[in-house]
C-alpha cells in the first residue's frame, strides 16, 4: 500500500449502543499496528450528545466528538441499536444522509442496519441484519432487498453485517479491500480469528418445530420422526394418515406452511446435525441414521440447509468445538 494511504473511520455511537461493536471497530481500525510498517486508519468516535449511556447503563461514554466528526469520515460505522424499531434522532439520521451524499463508505453492524434504513440510504440496495430481526426489517423497509442468510452484504459503498460477531467478518473484509490479503491475514492472526468464515448465519438460526394448530397431524409427525432412518415417502406418509397425497399436501401447507417432503428433509437435516454435534464421526452412519442414505446426499443436504459441509459443521459445533 502506498505510504500516502489516509482513511478516516468514524463510529457513530448512539444511546444504548452495545460496547462489543464499538470494541470491534476500535480493535480493527483504531489500534496502531507498527508491525505492518504502513500507514493505518485515522480513527474516531462521535455521538449526538456529550455523554452517551451504553447498553443497559453499563457505563457512560464521554469525551468523544459531536456529530460534526461524522462529517469528516471516509468510512462511517453505525453499531447496533437496543430498540431497532425506534427511529434514531433526526440529528443522527441527518449525519448519515450527509455522509451518503458526499460518497462516504457506510457500514452497519448488527441492527445498525435499521439506522441506515431509517435514513433511507438502503432503499433499492441489498442489505442484511441479525436473523432475529429480519422479519421486522423486511416488513418495515420493503424497499430494501434483504438477504437474511449471509454474514455480511456489500452493495457498492454501503456494507451491512448480520450480527455482533459478523462485525469482525465485515471489518476484516474492509481491511482486505483497503490493504490486501497479506495485511488482513496478519491482522486476523493477531486477533486469533479466521480471516474468512464458511457459510452464512443460517447455521446459527434456531429452528423450533412449528406448532401444529390442528392436532390431527401431530400423530403423523411423531410417527415419521421415529422412522427417519427408513425410506419414508410422501405417499407413505399419506397412506399412514389414511388420506391422499394431494390432501396431505394441502394439510401440511395449511398447518405447517410447508410441504411434506420439505418438512421431512428438514427433520432429517436436524437429526444429522444432532448426531454430528454428539460426536458421530462416520458420515455413512449419520447418513443412514438420518435417512439420507449416502454420505454424498448428506453433504448436499447439509450444505443446502446450513451453508456448511459436514466436516465444517463438525469443527464448529462438534464436541471438540
Amino acid at each position: 500500500m502506498p505510504q500516502e494511504f489516509s482513511h478516516r473511520v468514524v463510529v457513530l455511537v448512539d444511546d444504548g449502543s452495545n460496547p462489543f461493536e464499538m470494541g470491534v471497530a476500535t480493535e480493527l481500525f483504531g489500534l496502531r499496528r507498527p508491525e505492518l510498517e504502513r500507514p493505518w486508519y485515522d480513527f474516531a468516535l462521535c455521538a449526538p450528545v456529550p455523554e452517551v449511556a451504553m447498553h443497559l447503563g453499563m457505563f457512560t461514554l464521554s469525551g468523544v466528538g459531536g456529530l460534526d466528526v461524522a462529517d469528516t469520515a471516509d468510512t462511517l460505522i453505525v453499531p447496533n441499536r437496543p430498540d431497532p424499531l425506534a427511529a434514531p434522532s433526526p440529528e443522527v439520521l441527518a449525519a448519515v444522509r450527509r455522509a451518503a451524499d458526499r460518497g462516504a463508505r457506510l457500514v452497519s453492524f448488527c441492527t445498525g442496519a435499521f439506522t441506515l434504513a431509517f435514513a433511507g440510504v438502503l432503499d433499492g440496495r441489498r442489505a442484511t441484519t441479525h436473523w432475529r430481526w429480519a422479519d421486522d426489517f423486511a416488513s418495515r423497509f420493503p424497499a430494501v432487498d434483504l438477504e437474511p442468510d449471509v454474514l455480511f452484504v456489500e452493495d457498492g459503498n454501503v456494507l451491512t453485517a448480520a450480527g455482533s460477531a459478523a462485525a469482525l467478518d465485515l471489518g476484516l473484509h474492509l481491511i482486505h479491500r483497503d490493504h490486501g490479503a497479506e495485511v488482513v491475514n496478519a491482522v486476523s492472526r493477531r486477533l486469533v480469528f479466521t480471516g474468512h468464515r464458511d457459510g452464512g448465519q443460517r447455521q446459527f438460526i434456531t429452528r423450533p418445530v412449528p406448532e401444529v394448530p390442528d392436532t390431527s397431524l401431530a400423530p403423523l409427525l411423531t410417527w415419521a420422526r421415529s422412522r427417519l432412518a427408513t425410506p419414508l415417502t410422501v405417499a407413505g406418509l399419506a397412506a399412514h394418515a389414511a388420506t391422499s397425497p394431494a390432501t396431505l399436501h394441502r394439510r401440511f401447507r395449511a398447518e405447517l406452511g410447508t410441504t411434506p417432503l420439505a418438512w421431512l428433509t428438514t427433520e432429517r437435516v436436524t437429526l444429522a446435525c444432532r448426531l454430528i454435534e454428539r460426536g458421530e464421526l462416520r458420515l455413512d452412519r449419520v447418513a443412514e441414521a438420518s435417512g439420507f442414505g449416502t454420505a454424498a446426499n448428506l453433504r448436499l443436504q447439509l450444505r443446502r440447509h446450513t451453508g456448511l459441509s459436514p466436516s465444517a459443521y463438525r469443527r464448529r459445533f462438534g464436541p471438540a468445538a
